[in-house]
């Protein structure tokens, strides 16, 4: 995995990278009427991704340790708020969440990204990738990729490249989208089906179910993660060996 992680992060450095960044924020108006997505997320008929009760749990009770390390991030601008962005975006193409794409496309505008930087991007393009990020975006993809449990010794080359701060800031700030993109995809697919497109590969009783298992097991993880706060426990897990972080 790390041999394959370096290939990709190396052939990236040499794609067409941009420095160009918009500075520019549009009235929030204007921004709505203007979000786009592409239409294969917007129109899809089935699931990239199906994922579990079990999924959705797990997520939660890392939620409260994630929004943390943001808040942290926010009050010390240690990534600025577009590369958070990017990362998330990352994710949610991977996933192909519609609900997800609209509305980080939205906070994207919001923070000075332009629409074809976010097309881009939801595309899995890297024309915008900037070099000093790429290795961060391909870790988003491939922590996507695995559901929410990459590989540690992929996490190991982030906080090498990036320092150990740094790579727990854009772990938090996947693991937050990944869980907007557990919820947001039976919504969309819920949202379809009452527009009469429903999806393929899903069930009324599976949207219905895992939107109402979402505030059922709410409670259930924050009590999770306080106890696990409190224990010095680790919420977040890898996929090799079921191996654990450290909070």
């Amino acid at each position: 995995m790390g041999c394959d992680f370096n290939h990709r992060f190396n052939a990236a450095r040499h794609s067409n990278f941009t420095q160009n960044e918009s500075s520019r924020i549009p009235n929030l108006v204007l921004m709505k009427k203007s979000i786009q997505i592409p239409s294969y997320i917007e129109y899809q008929t089935g699931y990239k991704r199906i994922f579990t009760v079990s999924d959705l749990y797990r997520t939660l009770v890392q939620a409260p340790a994630a929004i943390r390390k943001l808040r942290y991030n926010q009050k010390k601008g240690l990534i600025n708020l577009l590369f958070i962005e990017r990362l998330q975006l990352a994710v949610t193409q991977v996933n192909a969440c519609p609900a997800c794409s609209y509305a980080h496309a939205y906070l994207a505008l919001k923070a000075g990204m332009d629409n074809e930087e976010i097309q881009a991007f939801l595309s899995g393009s890297t024309d915008f990738v900037k070099a000093e990020e790429a290795k961060a975006l391909l870790f988003a993809q491939h922590f996507a990729e695995k559901g929410g449990l990459p590989y540690r010794v992929a996490f190991e080359e982030i906080q090498l490249e990036y320092g150990p701060i740094k790579a727990r800031i854009i772990l938090a700030a996947l693991q937050v989208m990944l869980l907007g993109n557990i919820f947001g995809l039976p919504y969309s697919a819920l949202s379809a089906r009452s527009k009469g497109r429903p999806y393929s590969n899903s069930t009324l009783g599976y949207e219905a179910g895992m939107l109402v298992a979402f505030f059922l097991l709410l409670p259930f993880a924050m009590l999770q993660a306080f106890l696990y706060g409190l224990l010095g426990l680790p919420t977040t897990h890898f996929g090799s060996a079921n191996s654990e972080l450290e909070e």
